[in-house]
């Protein structure tokens, strides 16, 4: 159950009363940030559909009814990803009140995306992550999940490390039964030019059981994207 800030109070009555109630359990809930008016208030969209409140200054129309939104369905959900990123990529960034102006200013600083298809985001650890920003790590690495049985060329990633990214573009996807063909297929310098041949199969082996290997291995090959207003850091508001 996904409420704004200001319903965490009155859940705790509802929790009490389930906490009464036999074999019952609250549902999981996460707390959204307040939007705020210019004066502090809380923005109410019902209030101001019923006509009873005129919209505060800076209130964008999109911020009311989002079918007002200047731009796509596709563009809209682009923008709240990133939006959300942005506030999660330091947990307390979510859990503060912003004013309809703050927002916009937020929105604004939204880099423009030329890509024509939607990036998929990808999580990596640290040490990985780095090799891949700096042009060097060339084959991701990834069992045959579902959701990427359909990954081609010249589809985008983006890879995700804490508040920093890359965006890259797919130049191929090779398919294997093991890791260890993939590795004497592709390279392992070109998988991690800074690990041994065996090190990185124990390392992938790690993350990856039999049972996801079994799925099959996937070998991305990618190229950095180099343009400044898709390559940059996750940006965040004090």
């Amino acid at each position: 159950m996904v409420k704004g800030g200001d319903w965490a109070y009155g859940c705790q009555l509802v929790d009490e009363a389930f906490a009464q109630l036999p074999g019952l359990v609250p549902p999981p809930r996460v707390f959204t940030p307040m939007v705020l008016t210019d004066t502090g208030a809380k923005l109410s969209k019902s209030l101001i559909r019923d006509g009873r409140l005129a919209p505060p200054p800076g209130t964008r129309p999109w911020m009311l009814d989002v079918t007002d939104w200047d731009g796509d369905t596709d563009n809209f959900v682009d923008a709240m990803v990133w939006l959300v990123s942005a506030m999660l990529a330091d947990p307390k960034h979510f859990y503060r009140s912003y004013t309809t102006a703050e927002l916009d200013k937020i929105m604004a600083a939204r880099p423009t995306a030329t890509t024509a298809h939607r990036p998929r985001e990808m999580n990596l650890y640290r040490r990985y992550f780095d090799l891949v920003a700096a042009g060097t790590k060339t084959i991701e690495v990834r069992v045959q999940y579902p959701n990427l049985r359909k990954l081609a060329a010249g589809d985008y990633i983006r890879f995700v490390c804490g508040r920093d990214d890359a965006l890259t573009k797919v130049k191929r996807v090779a398919r294997y039964t093991s890791f260890e063909e993939m590795l004497d297929a592709e390279g392992p310098e070109r998988v991690n030019p800074t690990s041994p041949r065996d090190q990185q199969l124990a390392s992938i082996r790690r993350i990856y059981g039999p049972e996801k290997e079994a799925l099959g291995v996937l070998a991305i090959e990618i190229e950095l994207v180099n343009n400044p207003s898709e390559h940059q850091p996750h940006q965040n508001s004090q």
